[in-house]
């Protein structure tokens, strides 16, 4: 894996996908900074050096052209202060001012383009709109897990426009290095904690995980397709109808294998999907009808609990239940919990995806779990075993 590590950047323009979608207050703050501070160890290495930086990225997802909310100069304040130093700022990505700005650029300093995506040719993965940002540095680092798996101009096809200059940024190289870890040398037991809405998006994950994971634990509202799939009442639960025989494959083939696959046997349910909903402990296979689960039960919490803190590596993707609400926040907390819990007696643990992450974020967890990783569809992709573009882009 070719990273800066090995790579002298003295007098070198490095242009560096980052990536820094990161959430923004109503009046345009910076609300959680923690994928600009991941691109730190990278940037302040290259400047170290004695080399210049050119930072671009995406931020949200602007439907055409530019649009003022989704401006990476509301960020500029945040990550000077970061830097300890003044970002530069180009009004476009592409044209006269990024070129000149990158031009005129001087060793040590750094340079911030505006949203790719307020272009087209961007998500397109058009080649002449990645000439044209190749055109700006002398050397190419990818530091952005995040969008790895997306075959976009600034994360696949930029690299071609560098055939000896191009590399991994250090958040890369971690997240490839902490997601390898769970598939060589694991420690058994290996419990998998698999959560969130939908059993279709997860169907890839489950059916690699089931040959490497001794425990495979399903929670969120997609455990509810599995226990319809048994047979279970589930009330006004979310279901995926077309999904009760794939769910159904999964635990014939858990049980082949040998592989636990255990099912919350208890939830708590209410009356609608809010916070001010009436609610109460229910069995998960006999939901009343007109009552939906909306996080998993106490008891299953327990149990769920002791399972992962009897574990030896653990990877966690997907929430237990609805945690933006309080009320049905305490599963997701539990199971955040007994990881830290697990990690702290010498388990190796993962956490990755959007609300896993969050929620480790939430309960200041984050330093208690062996490895948090940046990208959530780029994790279970990797994870899947896919080739992410933006990797292969660089290790061919």
């Amino acid at each position: 894996m070719r990273t800066i590590d090995g790579y002298n950047f003295s007098n070198k323009k490095a242009l560096i996908r980052v990536d820094f979608n990161v959430p923004l207050t109503d009046d345009f703050k910076v609300s959680d900074d923690s994928r600009i501070v991941a691109a730190l160890p990278t940037i302040n290495k290259i400047l170290k050096d004695g080399g210049s930086v050119i930072l671009m990225s995406h931020l949200g997802r602007p439907k055409s052209g530019p649009e003022y909310k989704f401006s990476l100069r509301h960020i500029v304040e945040h990550l000077s202060e970061k830097l300890n130093a003044d970002v530069k700022f180009a009004g476009d990505c592409v044209g006269k001012e990024p070129s000149e700005l990158a031009a005129s650029l001087k060793p040590g300093e750094v340079l911030l383009l505006e949203n790719l995506r307020f272009h087209k040719e961007e998500t397109k993965g058009d080649e002449s709109f990645a000439r044209k940002l190749a055109s700006l540095a002398d050397v190419y680092v990818n530091d952005a897990f995040g969008t790895a798996h997306r075959a976009h101009a600034s994360t696949a096809i930029i690299a071609q426009y560098f055939p000896n200059d191009k590399m991994f940024g250090y958040l890369i190289a971690k997240e490839l290095e902490g997601i390898n870890k769970l598939f060589s040398n694991t420690q058994k037991p290996f419990t998998a904690i698999i959560g969130g809405a939908k059993v279709s998006s997860k169907i890839e994950i489950l059916n690699n995980l089931l040959d490497k994971a001794d425990c495979i634990i399903i929670g969120g509202g997609m455990m509810f397709t599995f226990v319809k799939a048994r047979g279970g009442n589930v009330g006004n639960s979310l279901i995926e109808e077309d999904y009760l025989d794939v769910a159904e494959e999964i635990e014939a083939k858990a049980k082949r294998l040998g592989v636990k696959l255990l099912i919350p046997e208890d939830v708590v349910v209410a009356d609608s999907f809010s916070n001010d909903a009436n609610f109460k402990n229910s069995d998960a296979s006999n939901i009343e009808a007109g009552w939906m689960g909306l996080d998993i039960g106490e008891k299953s919490a327990r149990d769920l609990s002791r399972v992962i803190e009897d574990s030896k590596t653990i990877m966690w993707n997907g929430p237990m239940g609805v945690f933006e609400m309080e009320n049905f926040a305490k599963g997701t907390k539990s199971v955040a919990e007994a990881i830290a819990r697990a990690t702290d007696s010498g388990a190796f643990s993962l956490v990755g995806g959007g609300d896993s992450v969050a929620a480790i974020n939430q309960l200041k967890l984050a330093d208690k779990i062996s490895f948090v990783s940046t990208g959530g569809g780029a994790m279970l992709e990797y994870l899947e075993g896919k080739v992410l573009p933006g990797i292969k882009a660089i290790s061919g």
